[in-house]
């Protein structure tokens, strides 16, 4: 039994049905789930406690972390005290505690205003082009010449030590790689046919950029947002361990380290335990940005 062909209008019909659509890429509906992805799971584990460490501090520190108690002061790891008392007595396990809520804080946040001026000019450089772009490029080259820990010691120095100059700080050195970041995307994303297609079709850039760049694009944004968060905690915990940091007795890993390298010898725990916590806490970002990544990337969409 033979079988009648289908006219050419309607086969031409029902490939057009099953093309993707030109306006966006075609995304793959079999992406890995995110729970199979092991780097990103041990990662956001990590994360996750220190956060929660952080965020029930109050409930969690045994003591408070600035109250002293000289007749105790720099007693051994026993069951008062966990990890022994520093200096002024103050007990070591509190600060710890109380540390991880404000460098944790101040690293998160610290990020969010690069972020978001970073991508934006990045992308309107990228997408644009013209003199913005040479001017742009310009002043990232002249901040990727200097180191960035060099560049935050310096502007915290002449603003002075506290939490606003550290965000100012870092805020001022670390949106030129999100610009770099988004740039480079927007140099790529723009040339694809899903942006040709909606530019002839009589989308404004702004619609364009918002609505069909930007979901493509700021992937690669958010995953370097992990390492920054790194960086920033190291920035944080050094301008600490210069004294330019947060002011004490304010808990910090790196005014404790400061305090407890002089004791290295014979209290070794008062400079290695906060010193352990930097490790541990960039260890678990660092984790969820290469989780992020591979979840994320195009060859993980089979």
């Amino acid at each position: 039994m033979t079988t009648t062909p289908a006219p050419p209008a309607v086969l031409a019909s029902q490939a057009a049905d099953a093309a993707p659509d030109p306006v966006r890429p075609a995304r793959s509906r079999t992406l890995k789930p995110w729970y199979r992805n092991g780097t990103l799971v041990v990662g956001l584990v990590v994360v996750g406690l220190l956060v929660a460490v952080a965020v029930f501090a109050p409930l969690l520190a045994p003591y408070d972390p600035i109250k002293q108690d000289l007749p105790n002061a720099l007693q051994g790891p026993g069951a008062e005290h966990w990890l022994g008392t520093d200096k002024y007595g103050r007990d070591v396990l509190s600060r710890l505690i109380w540390g991880a809520r404000v460098d944790l804080r101040i690293g998160f946040l610290a990020v969010l205003i690069p972020f978001v001026v970073g991508t934006v000019v990045g992308a309107l450089a990228g997408y644009f082009g013209g003199w913005f772009d040479t001017v742009v490029m310009r002043v990232v080259d002249v901040f990727f010449a200097f180191p960035f820990y060099v560049l935050v010691i310096v502007l915290v120095f002449v603003l002075g030590a506290g939490e606003s100059s550290i965000y100012l700080a870092i805020a001022a050195v670390s949106w030129v790689a999100y610009a770099k970041i988004m740039r480079g995307e927007l140099l790529v994303a723009k040339k694809q046919d899903y942006v040709t297609a909606a530019r002839l079709g009589g989308m404004s850039h702004g619609r364009i950029l918002v609505k069909h760049i930007a979901p493509n694009v700021l992937s690669q944004a958010l995953i370097y947002a992990c390492s920054d968060i790194v960086m920033d905690i190291m920035a944080i915990v050094t301008l600490g361990y210069l004294g330019l940091g947060i002011a004490p007795p304010t808990a910090e890993w790196g005014s404790m380290i400061l305090d407890g390298q002089e004791f290295i010898t014979t209290q070794f725990l008062q400079a290695t335990i906060p010193g352990l916590a930097v490790v541990v806490t960039s260890l678990g970002l660092s984790l969820l940005g290469d989780g992020l990544s591979d979840q994320l990337s195009p060859e993980r969409r089979k």
